[in-house]
């Protein structure tokens, strides 16, 4: 497939180095010009459990008014709506769009600006993506990808883009409930971001704290509930062993909001641990624990951007 990565962050570094090693032929678009040029000049390099790879791609940042077939928006959760417009010159008749970010309520941000018949929805789990420095990065871990339409996108186009995706290493399947996907992700999302990004703790110290694991422990529990209350077909029957397990396989993993505090970045915290507050009131309930975690982020993040 001819393949755009817009947004060539962590996450989207290894999802376009992988994918061109597969032999795809494979478009970066991002502003950050030192990483852009990095890679326009050496490749990128992509560090992960199975060894190093460095795979020639072409990078931009702004994108070529070039048609292809799949757009992958790899960008933060609040930056979707800009990459949207980014996206545009990209797109053909038969063009799919594939978002991928954690937590909730992008894909309807991605489907508004760009046509909800074209959306493929993704989840990512346990990859542990950093930036070692431009043109260069790194996994610690490459656990599934599961991927799903929107709207009326047809399952055989969902399972053409996870062949792609299987072409270059990664676990990937087509699923028929895409939701479901979304919520079990965040119900071990919201155990772990916004504690994180508070203390500056991994996941493993979290879970083990005698004060921040009841709280972890009680995020989940709570998003769990509002899924069921939601009516989602989630397969989880007990959140607590749920993302104990999650944890207990990445101990020293740093959610992306901490790496967003450490590097004095806004974190997506209003559609990971925010998300569940609202999807709650969609049910006629509350979800305190994770409105009282996500007011205590954002008042943070406030600070930086006053």
């Amino acid at each position: 497939m001819k393949i755009a990565v817009v947004g060539c962050g962590a996450m989207g570094s290894v999802y376009a180095g992988r994918l061109a090693s597969a032999g795809h032929d494979v478009l970066v678009v991002d502003r950050w010009a030192d990483h852009m040029a990095a890679i326009a000049a050496n490749g990128l390099l992509v560090a992960g459990p199975d060894g190093e790879l460095r795979v020639p791609v072409r990078a931009y940042t702004e994108p070529p008014s070039e048609r292809v077939d799949l757009v992958v928006l790899a960008v933060k959760a609040a930056d979707v709506a800009s990459a949207t417009a980014q996206a545009r010159p990209l797109l053909g008749p038969g063009t799919v769009v594939l978002t991928i970010q954690n937590g909730l309520g992008s894909a309807d941000v991605a489907a508004a600006e760009l046509g909800a018949d074209r959306l493929a929805v993704g989840v990512a789990s346990g990859f542990g993506a950093s930036v070692r420095r431009a043109g260069e990065v790194h996994h610690n871990a490459m656990r599934a990808m599961r991927f799903g339409g929107y709207a009326t996108l047809g399952p055989s186009e969902v399972e053409r883009v996870a062949r792609a995706w299987r072409l270059g290493g990664f676990d990937a399947e087509a699923v028929s409930d895409i939701a479901a996907m979304q919520w079990e992700k965040l119900i071990c999302n919201v155990a772990y971001s916004a504690p994180c990004a508070l203390t500056g703790l991994t996941v493993g110290e979290v879970m083990d704290d005698e004060h921040l694991g009841p709280v972890s422990r009680a995020a989940a529990e709570e998003a769990w509930q509002v899924a069921r209350a939601r009516g989602v077909g989630i397969s989880v029957t007990d959140p607590i062993e749920f993302v104990r397990d999650f944890g207990a396989r990445m101990p020293a993993a740093k959610p992306s909001a901490l790496l967003d505090h450490e590097a004095g970045r806004v974190s997506e915290i209003a559609f990971i641990n925010g998300a569940v507050p609202r999807e709650a009131a969609k049910a006629g309930r509350d979800a305190p624990v994770n409105a009282t975690l996500t007011a205590l982020v954002r008042a943070r993040e406030a600070s930086w951007t006053a």
